[in-house]
């Protein structure tokens, strides 16, 4: 294999790190640049000896690199891909080039939905690993039992989540059209990337095709509780089976326990009983997650047995509901949070796995979803599941037209005048200074955004040890 210098620009998105990542154990010479670098990818790139270079530059570009991969946020203006064009050096997205460096010759499992695929992709992921499989993949996160968002492993089969996003700024269909799959799993389908997608029949389209792409000797495995996800899967020319909680389907779920430390629930595969799992994960969503992501296994020719035992041993994946800290009594939640639907899992999880304690959502509107109004009001349904909430400002809110843009005051209003304690505080530092001397012992703080919030998860566990060591002390 020849060597390359390949430089990614963006290269602390989730993906375009993990392809850094591949690319380096392939033996090339890998540099990236970004405006920002944070936590998990940043400390993900510096384990690896990775260069993130920052901000972006044409000095970055110095040596000329032979191949520049250009992540799905870059756009016209960037200065180095302004550099990369007018110097004509050789450039690919990040999905072509997974395709081309590395999917040819391995059989193409791959996980799809507006929901769950990060999790769904590292369950079956750890599956396939505990079978003696060794898969490769690619992860949208970090997954615990890896600690890793890849792995180039020596068996056939690669697990790819499979992101509906655009691929970049000179390809605007989804990412996950090029991965061309030999099988697929659909865990949800609803109206998401609102900067993208004109409309959920946008959405639905996209995962229409990708159904398409499923050869005839093809398995998709689709969940069962959505009338978007029949129409999506209606005209596949693949075997079909569905999962969930429907009394046809061929993977039901029956008899879920939810307990403070365990989930556990039974299997049924034709109607007839074929596991019965168990494992530390909260929520109902992970409980369809999981049966996907058996369902696909079982498939593959791994047995009940090992893919129970697999699950059992399954931790999770960082920043969905991670506990980020416990001090004083005081629970401190991250979770990856893009969507009215998940936020209001994420928080019917939290109070199954913490029943009895005073919830706390704290919200940063920071996807291009939630940064507009189109789930306004499907937002202050999701929130009102929590005991306080409090919301941060819209995340670069001068970016999104002011008659497109959510309104948290909005938002607050409504909470309030139902009955649910709400307010709006700008930032990170304001959230800490006002919520901090609130805090009591048996509080649980889930915070919810898909970024860096400000440093809001280091801070906030800072002032409460702060407080807490002044208390004890006195």
């Amino acid at each position: 294999m020849i060597q390359k210098h390949i430089h990614l620009i963006g290269i602390c998105g989730t993906a375009m790190a993990s392809l850094a990542g591949m690319l380096k154990q392939r033996g090339h010479k890998v540099t990236g640049s970004d405006a920002a670098a944070y936590p998990p990818m940043s400390e993900f790139l510096n384990s690896l000896n990775i260069p993130v270079l920052q901000p972006f530059s044409e000095t970055n570009l110095q040596p000329r690199p032979d191949v520049v991969v250009v992540g799905n946020a870059i756009s016209r203006g960037n200065v180095e891909l302004e550099f990369v064009l007018n110097e004509c050096i050789a450039f690919q997205s990040m999905p072509q080039l997974l395709h081309d460096e590395f999917l040819c010759d391995k059989e193409r499992l791959v996980v799809a939905g507006t929901h769950g695929k990060t999790t769904t992709s590292s369950m079956l992921a750890w599956i396939f690993d505990q079978a003696g499989r060794r898969p490769s993949f690619l992860i949208g996160g970090i997954p615990e039992n890896f600690g890793s968002s890849f792995a180039l492993g020596e068996g056939g089969e690669f697990i790819l989540e499979g992101d509906e996003y655009d691929t970049a700024f000179f390809d605007k269909g989804p990412k996950f059209l090029h991965y061309f799959p030999d099988a697929v799993i659909l865990t949800s389908v609803e109206f998401d990337h609102a900067d993208i997608y004109k409309d959920l029949d946008e959405v639905k389209t996209a995962f229409k095709r990708l159904v398409n792409l499923i050869p005839q000797r093809g398995l998709l495995v689709a969940w069962d509780g959505h009338p978007n996800v029949d129409e999506c899967v209606s005209r596949a020319l693949c075997r079909v089976e569905r999962y969930g909680f429907g009394e046809n389907s061929t993977w039901r779920i029956v008899d879920v326990e939810y307990t403070p430390e365990l989930t556990r629930w039974r299997v049924l595969r034709d109607g007839r009983l074929w596991a019965d799992i168990e494992f530390g994960l909260a929520g109902e969503y992970n409980v369809l997650n999981a049966t996907a992501a058996a369902a696909m296994a079982a498939n593959y020719g791994i047995e009940s047995e090992a893919i129970a035992g697999a699950l059992r041993t399954f931790r999770s994946v960082k920043r969905r509901l991670e506990v980020k800290a416990e001090i004083g009594g005081i629970t401190i939640i991250d979770d990856f949070a893009h969507h009215p639907t998940a936020i209001a899992q994420t928080l019917k999880a939290v109070r199954s796995r913490y029943d009895g304690r005073r919830i706390w959502a704290i919200l940063e509107p920071r996807s291009n979803t939630l940064r507009r109004n189109v789930f306004q009001h499907e937002l202050v349904q999701s929130l009102a599941m929590a005991d306080q909430i409090v919301l941060a400002d819209v995340f670069k809110s001068s970016a999104i037209p002011e008659h497109e843009r959510l309104d948290p005051a909005a938002v607050v209003a409504d909470l309030n005048s139902a009955g649910h304690p709400a307010r709006l505080l700008g930032s990170a530092d304001l959230i800490v200074d006002a919520i901090s001397p609130e805090l009591r012992s048996g509080d649980v703080v889930a915070i919810l955004s898909n970024g860096g919030f400000g440093g809001i998860y280091e801070k906030l566990p800072a002032r409460l040890k702060s407080l807490y060591e002044v208390t004890t002390a006195s």
